[in-house]
């Protein structure tokens, strides 16, 4: 436990559910096919003002309604502003206000375009928008490191309390990638889904389904929780991070970088690997991640090592908040002590180590030290470590 800090709140802007209950049950029942995006997103119970909303792009309304509900749930945290941070991180930021500003400007001229749009488009401005919210005056940063800037912004949160630099970080990722100049990039890169289904590690797997949303954690240093007598629902007790050097988009062969980086979490924590008893798995659907996947935790953990889940059947991809949507759901999995199902696999891979997925049905387990994995385009890995709280 040394070294580990507490997660106090969490908030959750899924399309399968808002607030982590809902984004529970959620995860617990198919999805309709198709994009995973927000049914009739209304950001007014964030909001002072429709103004002040309009003048917040999609990925920064999701991050700041996340920041608001975990911050609502972790209760007073009488920490001085110079001592919390936030670390909210994102692939690829506001691009939905910048796919409309540009249709603008090329339809009416440039003065027609948004005085807002720099401040709306940037990847820090979810970040940037929670810290003058809530008046958070430590450091305030925005990972960017495509598919893995959830985790990463959590394993960066935990660090900068372990280093003595903040009692309080708010850490996590958001994403709104679903506008069409993005959709048809993924799709000509043949990265989605030709069947609008997510189905992780299963043989008939052909890509992911893309998605939004939005997750956000606060995490403690564990004294600071204790001593204002705080909920202690989980620790974040490891991490790690590594590159492939391999490609901007394929894993590398084996798994090696992948491999690398849940050695060095599981060291972070001060465990050893068969002290780890859930694996939630990037698993994002598409032929070459979930092999990868599947070999380097068969590498590391063995065959057919811990129950192995993937999220991502049902929220689908988010891409930069994904690791933080699936280190919420491990929070959520040890305070209802079951392990969600990987919602679309039926079909074993025949190609694949033999690995333990949970499938059909949520698994009742005993909570332990879990790993949350996300790996994103450009070669980056994360792995977070998070277990209960003892």
């Amino acid at each position: 436990m040394d070294g580990a800090v507490a997660v106090t709140g969490v908030g959750v802007v899924a399309p399968c559910g808002i607030g982590p209950d809902a984004f529970w049950e959620g995860l617990l029942r198919p999805p309709a096919d198709g994009d995973r995006v927000i049914p009739d997103w209304d950001p007014s119970p964030w909001f002072s003002n429709p103004k002040e909303a309009r003048r917040a792009d999609r990925f920064t309304q999701f991050a700041l309604a996340a920041t608001d509900m975990a911050l609502e749930q972790a209760g007073d945290l009488a920490a001085d502003p110079a001592r919390m941070g936030v670390m909210i991180g994102t692939g690829i930021g506001g691009i939905r206000t910048n796919e409309e500003q540009i249709i603008i400007r090329h339809e009416k001229g440039d003065r027609r375009v948004s005085p807002f749009l720099i401040p709306m488009m940037m990847p820090n401005a979810a970040a940037a928008s929670a810290s003058m919210r809530h008046g958070f005056q430590g450091p305030c940063e925005a990972i960017v490191t495509a598919c893995a800037a959830g985790t990463h912004s959590i394993g960066a949160a935990l660090n900068t309390i372990r280093m003595g630099r903040c009692d309080v970080m708010l850490a996590g990722g958001s994403e709104t990638p679903t506008c069409p100049t993005a959709l048809a990039g993924f799709s000509n890169m043949t990265a989605l889904s030709s069947t609008g289904e997510s189905r992780p590690f299963d043989n008939r797997r052909n890509g992911f389904v893309i998605a939004e949303g939005a997750a956000v954690l606060v995490l403690e240093r564990l004294e600071h929780a204790r001593a204002r007598g705080a909920e202690i629902l989980a620790l974040v007790m490891g991490t790690a991070s590594t590159a492939d050097a391999h490609h901007i988009t394929a894993p590398a062969p084996g798994g090696s970088g992948a491999v690398r980086c849940m050695e060095l979490a599981v060291s972070d924590a001060g465990l050893s690997a068969g002290d780890i008893a859930q694996i939630n798995a990037h698993g994002t659907s598409t032929p070459l991640n979930d092999a990868a996947e599947a070999e380097a935790i068969s590498k590391v953990f063995g065959a057919p090592g811990p129950p192995v889940t993937s999220t991502k059947g049902v929220t689908g991809h988010a891409l930069g908040a994904a690791g933080a949507l699936e280190a919420a759901a491990v929070v959520m999995s040890i305070k209802r002590k079951l392990i969600p199902p990987t919602i679309g696999f039926g079909e074993r891979d025949p190609e694949l180590p033999e690995i333990d997925i949970v499938a059909d049905e949520p698994r009742p387990w005993t909570p332990g030290p879990s790993i949350s994995n996300s790996f994103g385009f450009g070669g980056h890995n994360g792995s977070i470590i998070i277990g209960p709280a003892a």
